[in-house]
């Protein structure tokens, strides 16, 4: 084979692999995003009165508060549980603390979102209940969620 024979081929298949990509973005199913979408329903789809928009104001300046913490305590966690993995090199009594430990941090994070959750729940008319806890219900019921 001549080097431009082999050069075409190169990129016939750089070409058709950037399609196939492309190909599958195109296809391919767009995440669902409980949080952004709870957030366009507080904010667009309720018409909330101002007592409301004041009091979501606040559950999400403190919720931002809370999260930013509880997120910094699982980055210490993992790496914690890097520098075990990285120390015993097997699944030894450090690897597991360090495990236990970024299990811990991962459920106070989920425990204080679905807190947050029903923090706004509870600023709600019951009309307004009723769709918030639809686009909950169906948020969660989705795959990978």
């Amino acid at each position: 084979m001549t080097g431009r024979r082999l050069a075409l081929i190169a990129i016939l298949v750089v070409v058709l692999a950037l399609v196939g990509v492309w190909l599958g973005r195109m296809f391919q199913p767009v995440a669902h995003h409980s949080g952004a979408e709870l957030h366009a329903l507080m904010h667009d789809g309720l018409e909330l009165d101002d007592a409301q928009e004041r009091s979501l104001a606040v559950l999400e300046r403190d919720f931002a508060e809370r999260r930013e913490a509880l997120e910094g305590r699982l980055r210490a966690d993992n790496a914690r549980l890097a520098d075990a993995i990285a120390a015993e090199h097997v699944y030894g009594a450090r690897v597991s603390a360090a495990v236990d430990a970024t299990h811990a941090s991962m459920g106070d994070l989920q425990k204080a979102t679905l807190e947050h959750v029903f923090a706004m729940r509870a600023i709600l008319r019951p009309d307004q209940q009723a769709r918030f806890d639809a686009v909950v219900a169906e948020s969660l019921a989705q795959p990978g969620q």
